[in-house]
């Protein structure tokens, strides 16, 4: 019963506002589908800033992951989840590739840090130690010491030899830094579910935010985005196949880490016609 003074609202107005709301929502996950995961009043509103500076301050601010600074995150972990479902912890790519794609993440961390660089001689691509010193990590402490020990194996080697164990070694390392939940063995799967599945999808989302909005990626972005196509996964991340902006962004990177993904993809063009 209506209430003396009190004006009535048309039903009809109501729903159009529903209406618009959903309408609204839709496009925000059209544009960013993982944002589904987060509370209410967290969904990142438009910012001049660049998609990496965005996506960092908005993880940051975020209660859900107030314990990782994810603007220090790491190129193997962020390929790990890129590769993996943000939810279930399914892997997306066959375990082959994924095992070279991380593989060459560990040595591309090893570079970032300056620590190796790669040197072409006599048609033979070797990894250089430019630093000795043994990182703080113990997974690329590992490969470092490896290559330290055996400096005349090719590139290809090494990206061969870390792939054995690669997958399980990242997955390791990010299980000790409560990116990823203990592993769960089930009767035909063993997997890992992150810990919070909005942390999982952001590298994937501030690669394809920025190449939706033709922006530059930083270098360890690139060097992501590069190692998404020498192993097929971008086919599975990327929203879309912009190949301008991929060799753009793959062209900007310093030499040696183009070879890197060159020597990536060359592996995993083996990989695809040779036996296990």
């Amino acid at each position: 019963m209506p209430v003396p003074g009190q004006v009535r609202r048309d039903p009809s107005q109501r729903w159009r506002s529903r209406a618009m709301s959903a309408r609204h929502n839709s496009r925000s996950l059209a544009i960013c589908p993982f944002l589904h995961f987060l509370p209410v009043g967290l969904y990142p509103m438009p910012d001049p800033r660049s998609s990496n500076d965005r996506f960092n301050d908005l993880a940051i601010r975020s209660p859900f992951v107030a314990g990782v600074d994810l603007s220090r995150t790491r190129l193997a972990d962020d390929l790990f989840f890129a590769v993996h479902d943000n939810v279930s912890g399914r892997m997306r790519l066959h375990a082959r590739l994924t095992g070279l794609g991380l593989a060459a993440a560990i040595l591309g961390e090893l570079m970032l840090a300056g620590r190796t660089t790669l040197a072409s001689a006599a048609g033979r691509t070797r990894l250089v130690v430019l630093d000795a010193t043994p990182p703080a990590d113990a997974l690329t402490r590992t490969a470092l010491n490896h290559i330290i020990a055996e400096p005349s194996h090719r590139f290809r080697t090494w990206l061969q030899f870390l792939a054995r164990t690669a997958a399980t070694d990242v997955a390791a390392r990010m299980t000790a830094d409560g990116l990823l939940r203990p592993s769960a063995v089930r009767r035909l799967s063993r997997r890992q579910a992150p810990v919070n599945a909005s942390t999982a999808a952001l590298s994937r989302g501030r690669v394809n935010l920025a190449i939706d909005r033709d922006e530059p990626l930083n270098v360890q972005d690139s060097v992501l985005l590069g190692l998404l196509v020498a192993t097929g996964g971008s086919r599975l991340v990327l929203w879309e196949q912009n190949r301008r902006y991929v060799s753009d962004a793959i062209a900007a990177l310093p030499a040696p880490l183009q070879e890197l993904i060159a020597q990536t993809e060359a592996a995993v063009g083996n990989s695809t016609i040779s036996p296990r």
